[in-house]
């Protein structure tokens, strides 16, 4: 298989991609963190 130019440059954007997982974010981590460090939960809306 040729590794050919396009794949390259995809593969090198790849690894320089952060991706964020739905986990890492939202009400529920937020709430959590705030439970596990005894802090008032500060709620955002959208």
């Amino acid at each position: 298989m040729k590794n050919r130019r396009w794949m390259k440059s995809m593969i090198a954007e790849a690894k320089k991609a952060e991706v964020e997982m739905p986990w890492a974010r939202g009400t529920r981590r937020t709430a959590f963190i705030a439970k596990k460090a005894d802090k008032p939960v500060l709620r955002r809306s959208a």
